[in-house]
């Protein structure tokens, strides 16, 4: 079993305020970036390839998300991400469709190659980047989380970072000391896959938590830590909401007030990846 201090990682994360550059999604750049406020962070939409480099030396951490890209940002993120590994800094992988098209894909792969410290996406996104599925459907996902845990092990084994799939029950799957680990997290509601932006943001948010985390475990930890804010928060936020737009700002508000006791209630369980779950909250 392994066990989670997710309060020490939230406040962590509030005390040091870490700047997060986000080369990411134009559609959502907006709501990444007061999601990143909300939690206690500070947002960077700096993405031009002449200064990308430059200012991930500045960051604290790094998002890279290709869901609308263009040359301008594909250039940027080589370069940022070639900063980040130089300074040993977390940078954060969300493969957003992949298989969808040719370029994209070989474009998510060569950044996957390049040592990110996590990995986000949906099922779907996971199990085509690691080269058993084709895909979803656009942003969207067609498989299910539980389908695709190992073939995110094995993307975390051959990539060396820690693997996030989203979905209902997210999943969280690292190798640490010889052994394939796997975080189930329980929460949300059903009115976060209507809002644009809530899946890119996590990506970010991730980015945020993993500052400061040096160590395998550590990271594995903040990786847990940042998809318990989201799904505490998310489930909270439906108390108000009659309906996805009343629910993103909701949802805005309760990033923003949740409270390390609060983020310690996560539903949590841990386990190996081909074994038992244990029942663990943290």
């Amino acid at each position: 079993m392994v066990d989670f201090d997710l309060r020490s990682a939230n406040a962590r994360l509030r005390a040091s305020n870490p700047l997060i550059q986000c080369i990411t999604n134009t559609v959502v750049q907006q709501f990444s970036a007061n999601v990143l406020l909300a939690i206690g962070a500070s947002p960077a939409m700096l993405d031009h390839e002449a200064d990308a480099a430059q200012f991930t030396r500045i960051a604290g951490g790094l998002s890279v998300n290709f869901g609308t890209a263009t040359n301008q940002q594909f250039l940027a993120a080589d370069a940022a991400i070639d900063a980040a590994n130089a300074d040993a800094k977390p940078w954060v992988l969300d493969p957003v469709s992949i298989g969808a098209v040719d370029y994209r894909t070989t474009r998510i792969r060569r950044a996957a190659a390049s040592s990110p410290t996590a990995i986000r996406g949906n099922a779907s996104e996971i199990a085509a980047l690691a080269g058993v599925g084709l895909g979803g459907r656009g942003v969207e996902s067609t498989d299910e989380v539980d389908a695709v845990i190992p073939a995110a092990a094995e993307l975390a084994r051959s990539t060396g970072a820690i693997v996030a799939v989203s979905g209902p029950r997210d999943a969280i799957v690292a190798h640490i000391d010889g052994a394939d680990r796997v975080a189930r997290i329980d929460g949300g509601h059903t009115f976060m896959p209507l809002v644009i932006g809530t899946g890119c943001s996590l990506g970010a948010v991730t980015a945020a938590y993993l500052v400061g985390a040096s160590t395998a475990s550590a990271k594995f930890e903040a990786v847990v830590a940042a998809h318990s804010h989201f799904k505490v928060a998310g489930e909270a936020a439906a108390a108000s909401a009659k309906g996805p737009g009343s629910y993103s700002v909701s949802f805005l508000d309760e990033l923003h007030a949740l409270t390390d006791e609060q983020l310690a209630t996560a539903r949590v369980e841990t386990g190996d990846v081909e074994g038992p779950i244990d029942g663990a909250r943290s």
